[in-house]
């Protein structure tokens, strides 16, 4: 009896380190991965601008500007002669086939301590980089209450693309 309880005392002893044998742990490697693409760039195009064009202000009215730049009068507002309108355009460079968003702000002109306040409209909200390459137009419509001076007003607006 005493061999059989010694006998079943080694084997339990010797059995041990069989739980702590690699079948309770296991490792393996992952995998990473990381891509990196051009920054979007906006460029505003030398010598455009969004120019709403030579105009009498009567009692009000407005001034509208397609992105194709072509200007149209409402109200009590009237082009003089010789008067031209144009969109504003930019450029967008940054990673090929990449989808874009397009926004822009309202903004204002001034002359002396008059501001005209305006709001703006880009020809697309969304496009794709061709080849790395894009392009937009902004027009915009001018309010005008008719207590305006006379003068030539400059100002101001913003633009943003972001990648979707």
């Amino acid at each position: 009896m005493k061999k059989i309880i010694l006998a079943s005392a080694i084997a339990l002893i010797s059995a041990t380190p069989a739980f702590a044998a690699s079948g309770n742990t296991s490792t393996a490697s992952g995998a990473a991965t990381a891509t990196i693409v051009s920054p979007i760039v906006l460029t505003h195009t030398t010598g455009a601008a969004l120019g709403f064009g030579t105009f009498t202000t009567g009692t009000g009215g407005s001034i509208t500007v397609t992105t194709a730049g072509a200007g149209s009068v409402g109200g009590d507002v009237a082009f003089v002669p010789g008067s031209t309108n144009s969109a504003d355009a930019f450029t967008v460079a940054g990673d090929s086939s990449r989808s874009y968003s397009i926004a822009t702000t309202g903004g204002s002109v001034t002359a002396g301590s008059t501001s005209i306040a305006f709001t703006t409209t880009p020809s697309a909200t969304t496009d794709t980089l061709s080849g790395g390459a894009g392009s937009f137009t902004v027009g915009g419509t001018l309010t005008l209450l008719g207590t305006e001076a006379a003068g030539a007003y400059t100002g101001t607006y913003s633009a943003t693309v972001t990648y979707n």
